[in-house]
């Protein structure tokens, strides 16, 4: 649903920076907030003529109707989103959107986050301990500066993995190491797992499991534009017929996606999307000198 601040806006009450691509904001919008739940994502707007981006919930505070949004600046509503401030307004707030992660005391679980993916990852690893879970989880990222929220992880998990590419943090592996070692030891009965992050390495924590017959949730980023249903961009093939990730996900069986087609689908506007990031370089660049030129 639309929060309804929408006359006036949805402020931005903080903000944090996380590395230099990856920025945290916490948004005033109490009707989403009140009904938020781990899994669920919004779409938000900036301005009138903005795209309509959607991001998963990283947290929310019902009593002080927030949302916690983590970003990475990787296309130019989202590098515009990073260099908004606290007490400036987006124009739309639309959600919370999806269905919720199911919530219940399966045993032993896995929550597997890689790179952004750590953000939507903690409230489910929250809500499942919360359920009486024993939660593994297990982050990585290229590298430390890109890694976030350990100790968050670390709160709500019983046992945690810290892995980077490069070794410059935790242990140097891909996440998809002490999963399977995990899993191969039997050291515990893993009863289900969860994976949010790049589609690739999704794709290989499901081939990963599958061998394991381990079931295996995660949530897809596709892409998205109305988030009703209606456009069908988010459409996402699976073995038994094709889905919408708006609103039959955004969470689905890994060992049924279609990945290939999936990572496809994704590469569909680089050339606009790169085109433009560079029309934003440029005319931040104009302000820029303009400013300079005037003082």
């Amino acid at each position: 649903m639309a929060d309804t601040a929408a006359a006036t806006g949805y402020k931005i009450v903080q903000k944090e920076t996380l590395s230099d691509v990856t920025k945290l904001m916490v948004i005033e919008a109490p009707q989403v907030a009140k009904k938020a739940q781990a899994g669920q994502f919004i779409i938000i707007r900036i301005d009138e003529r903005g795209e309509r981006v959607p991001l998963t919930i990283a947290d929310y505070d019902k009593s002080a109707g927030t949302i916690t949004l983590i970003l990475q600046e990787v296309g130019k509503s989202t590098m515009q989103l990073g260099a908004m401030n606290v007490g400036d307004t987006v124009a739309s707030f639309a959600g919370p959107l999806g269905h919720p992660t199911e919530i219940k005391n399966y045993g032993t679980v896995v929550c597997v986050g890689g790179g952004v993916g750590i953000a939507p990852i903690y409230p489910i690893a929250r809500s499942l301990k919360e359920a009486g879970n024993y939660v593994v989880s297990i982050i990585g990222a290229r590298n430390k500066s890109l890694l976030f929220w350990e100790e968050k992880m670390k709160a709500v998990s019983d046992e945690l993995h810290v892995c980077t590419d490069d070794g410059s943090h935790g242990r140097k592996c891909l996440v998809t190491d002490p999963l399977k070692e995990l899993l191969e030891s039997k050291r515990r009965d893993v009863a289900h797992i969860w994976a949010i992050g790049p589609a690739i390495m999704m794709k290989f924590v499901a081939l990963a499991t599958k061998p394991f017959n381990a079931p295996t949730t995660v949530s897809l980023n596709s892409i998205m534009i109305d988030g009703t249903g209606m456009c069908g961009g988010c459409r996402v093939p699976l073995t038994e017929g094709a889905q919408f990730v708006c609103v039959d996900g955004p969470e689905f069986d890994g060992h049924k996606v279609d990945w290939n087609s999936l990572m496809s689908r994704l590469q569909f506007y680089k050339p606009e999307e790169q085109a433009a990031v560079e029309a934003y370089k440029h005319k931040c660049n104009l302000d820029i000198a303009a400013e300079k030129g005037g003082a």
